[in-house]
C-alpha cells in the first residue's frame, strides 16, 4: 500500500471514484454507479466520499447519531494490500467525528471477501435482506459501534 491514505472527495473528484467503481467486475449483481450518480450523492446533506490513491473510494452518510456505508469499491490490483482497511478506518472515523455512534452497511452475502473485510473492524451481522439485489442475491445488513471522537465542526476530522 501506498504511504498515502485516503482523502476526502467531493463532487470534483467525482470521475476518480466513478473509475475505481467501475473496475469492478468480478463480484456477482455489483453495478457500477456512474459519475453524475456519484456527484450527486456528494452534495447531499451529509454525505462523504474517500479516494484512496492506490484505488479504491468509499461513500458514506451521517444522519442523526447514525452512519452508512454506501458503497465501498478497490480495484482488482489493488485488493489485498490493506487499501480497504485504509478506507474503512478513515470512513469510520470520519462519520464519528461528525457525531454518528454506529455504521451500518449492506453486503452480499455471498461476497466472503468483503464480508471478512468487514468483520475484521467489528461489524457484525445485524439482519438479512432477502433477494435484495437485482440479481436476487441476499444482502446481510452489518453494523458496528463507532469508537467516541471529537465531534467536527464543519471539517473533516481525517489529518
Amino acid at each position: 500500500m501506498t504511504a498515502a491514505g485516503p482523502v476526502l472527495a467531493g463532487p470534483a473528484l467525482a470521475e476518480a471514484l466513478a473509475a475505481v467503481h467501475a473496475a469492478i467486475t468480478e463480484v456477482p449483481g455489483w453495478e457500477p454507479w456512474g459519475q453524475a450518480a456519484i456527484a450527486k450523492q456528494l452534495i447531499l446533506p451529509g454525505v462523504f466520499g474517500l479516494l484512496h490513491p492506490a484505488g479504491g473510494m468509499v461513500l458514506a452518510r451521517v444522519a442523526a447519531d447514525e452512519a452508512e456505508i454506501l458503497t465501498l469499491a478497490v480495484h482488482p490490483a489493488a485488493q489485498r494490500r490493506g487499501v480497504g482497511s485504509a478506507l474503512l478506518r478513515a470512513a469510520t472515523a470520519e462519520a464519528a467525528g461528525r457525531g454518528a455512534r454506529a455504521m451500518f452497511l449492506e453486503v452480499a452475502a455471498a461476497n466472503g471477501p468483503a464480508c471478512r473485510l468487514y468483520a475484521a473492524h467489528g461489524f457484525v451481522v445485524a439482519g438479512r435482506r432477502r433477494t435484495y439485489y437485482a440479481d436476487g442475491e441476499d444482502a446481510l445488513v452489518m453494523r458496528a459501534l463507532l469508537p467516541e471522537a471529537p465531534v467536527s465542526r464543519g471539517g473533516s476530522v481525517l489529518r
